[in-house]
């Protein structure tokens, strides 16, 4: 399991000749001047101004789907309202939905409000709950919270939203992490979704940067691309390192403990 990483961290720092023509794990001899390539950047564009444009879409989508993900989810989970179980049944139903049938319409509906090259297309449909996984993830977690606590809040006069804030919300911190760091993940290895929508250069990321190293001519820089894809991969390993106990809490729990 853990080869193909090792065999990219030894890549990275390949001589050019040894990437393809030896199947030798080791380098014959560390060829730093990849990461330096790699830092330098891709279309006069450096690699700092990429990793800030990931970044930037990666953490807009996490807050995004945190904040609209937990109100739908406290919506279906503590709410009574009429339909409320053939909408929950619906959004679910819009989980089988490929994410390609609604790629176009989507498009021109940007396309016309003029947000293509921009970032908005890829942050603000994480603030409209669009992720169904997430909601049906927070909604199976707060529905084993204790009804007490709320009932307890609204008799001390806590209406729905504070009771949301107050209560619920702090209760429900392992489902928001396990939101964050998918989302998180998902988004930074995003490729065709920011590639249908950013064109210009100093707005691309680093996964659209990594396919900036194939020229014309069909020829690779594949030292440097693999140097920046292990620069790629390290803000993934640190925020998964950082809040792995609160996603597996996140994931195997159902409700308070202890």
């Amino acid at each position: 399991m853990l080869y193909p990483l090792a065999w990219l961290l030894a890549t990275s720092l390949k001589p050019a000749d040894e990437v393809i023509a030896s199947l030798n794990l080791l380098p014959s001899r560390l060829e730093w001047s990849n990461y330096k390539t790699a830092l330098d950047g891709v279309n006069d564009v450096s690699i700092w101004r990429l990793l800030g444009n990931s970044l930037l879409i990666a953490g807009g989508a996490v807050l995004g789907n945190v904040i609209s993900c937990s109100l739908a989810a406290y919506a279906f989970a503590r709410l009574r309202f009429r339909f409320r179980g053939p909408l929950f049944a619906f959004m679910i139903a819009t989980i089988m939905l490929p994410h390609h049938a609604v790629l176009i319409p989507q498009y021109v509906i940007f396309n016309q409000l003029g947000l293509v090259n921009t970032y908005w297309p890829l942050i603000l449909p994480k603030f409209l709950a669009t992720e169904a996984f997430f909601v049906f993830l927070i909604v199976q977690f707060m529905r084993g919270l204790p009804r007490e606590l709320e009932e307890a809040a609204r008799i001390d006069g806590c209406g729905p939203f504070r009771s949301f804030f107050k209560v619920v919300l702090p209760l429900t911190r392992p489902a928001l992490i396990t939101t964050a760091i998918f989302t998180f993940i998902w988004t930074w290895n995003d490729f065709f979704t920011q590639l249908i929508y950013l064109f210009d250069p100093d707005r691309f990321t680093l996964t659209l940067a990594l396919r900036s190293f194939v020229d014309a001519s069909s020829t690779s820089a594949f030292g440097p691309m693999f140097a920046m894809s292990v620069i790629a991969l390290l803000p993934i390993v640190l925020f998964f390192l950082a809040f792995q106990r609160l996603l597996v809490e996140g994931m195997a729990s159902s409700g308070l403990k202890g």
